[in-house]
């Protein structure tokens, strides 16, 4: 997904479609979801004086079939997603671009994120 690898693709096979696995699509928007907590957890802590999406990175980032119910991971994720709408969005976001490659073809995708 490199400037350079995107360049090499285009001088030396115009023709080519360009392709990005899903790994590395999740971990940008993973990076970025990052980033957005980080970002509101500097505000909230300024506003608040308190530290409210502390500890909930990892829940942000886990796949939500691997979150623990006996560590009450998808209630402090819920939780966390209720005090902040544009944390929630992203992940939601996050979730919806995950589920594309679930689907097993272009139009039934273009579906699941239109009835999203």
């Amino acid at each position: 997904m490199g400037p350079a690898y995107i360049s090499a693709v285009r001088a030396n096979i115009p023709d080519a479609t360009l392709v990005f696995d899903h790994f590395h699509i999740i971990k940008l928007f993973n990076e970025k979801l990052t980033k957005l907590r980080r970002d509101l957890q500097r505000e909230a802590e300024n506003g608040l004086g308190k530290p409210v999406l502390k500890g909930i990175r990892w829940l942000l980032l886990k796949n939500p079939d691997n979150l623990d119910d006996k560590r009450n991971e998808r209630q402090r994720l819920d939780e966390a997603l209720k005090l902040n709408e544009p944390l929630a969005t992203a992940y939601y976001m996050k979730e919806e671009l995950r589920n594309i490659w679930h689907q097993p073809d272009k139009l039934c995708s273009q579906n699941a994120l239109m009835n999203g």
